[in-house]
């Protein structure tokens, strides 16, 4: 796109000329899910963010389908500078390593930034519906729940790849979930990412709940509170 003989100034209203079928597929991922949220009371949290693009992309869906909800707040979290340990129970794949999907200097900043300016485009632009949160989470979903104490969770997206923030995000959410309410995974079932699968193992219980996969993707999956 940078020798795009487009027009900066109607590029980005042309972007699906650049979209390849991933892509577009994880925001029709994203729409399935949110669809079904839209009669569950609470925030939208996503753990391991990185570069926000799913955070946009849910701020999008809830400008569109529920554009005046302003209790539907969305709360990232993630440290932005990669992964802050392992262990034996993330595997041996060579990107398991601690550092790994930093982002670039002051990204949270910039993350922040974008995320306001897309606010101040939407309905009801002067009340604050998100929050980006930077630091392990480990410390900081406990603290924010802490703080929080009337969060109720209606979707939880994990994208932390890892074993221990994995199930330590997932034992304090539980108690924050209600029937109707949505866990999505990212890496799922993922080859490089055992702690993943082994977090929902033992908080979850595989048995225990009913995973569904989307047509829209081959990795990303999620269940619904019953």
């Amino acid at each position: 796109m940078m020798h795009s003989p487009i027009p900066p100034q109607e590029l980005i209203r042309n972007l699906g000329l650049y979209l390849l079928p991933m892509e577009l597929k994880r925001f029709l991922f994203f729409t399935e899910i949110y669809q079904q949220l839209i009669h569950v009371p609470g925030v939208i949290m996503e753990f391991g963010c990185r570069w926000g693009q799913n955070l946009a992309t849910l701020q999008s869906l809830r400008a569109i389908l529920e554009p005046y909800h302003h209790r539907r707040r969305i709360i990232g979290f993630d440290t932005f500078s990669g992964f802050p340990h392992t262990s034996e129970n993330d595997g041996d794949a060579d990107v398991v390593t601690s550092g790994a999907y930093n982002v670039t200097e002051n990204y949270a900043q910039h993350l922040n930034d974008v995320m306001s300016l897309r606010e101040s485009q939407s309905p009801l632009s002067d009340v604050r519906k998100f929050e980006i949160i930077q630091g392990d989470v480990c410390q900081t979903v406990p603290r924010y729940l802490a703080e929080h104490p009337e969060t109720i969770v209606a979707l939880a997206y994990f994208d932390l790849d890892l074993y221990r923030p994995t199930a330590e995000c997932l034992q304090q959410i539980r108690e924050r979930l209600t029937k109707g309410s949505i866990i999505g995974f990212d890496e799922l079932n993922h080859s490089e990412f055992p702690g993943e699968t082994r977090a929902v193992q033992e908080i979850l219980g595989l048995s225990n709940i009913r995973l569904r996969r989307s047509i829209w993707s081959a990795d990303e999956c999620y269940l619904v509170v019953e």
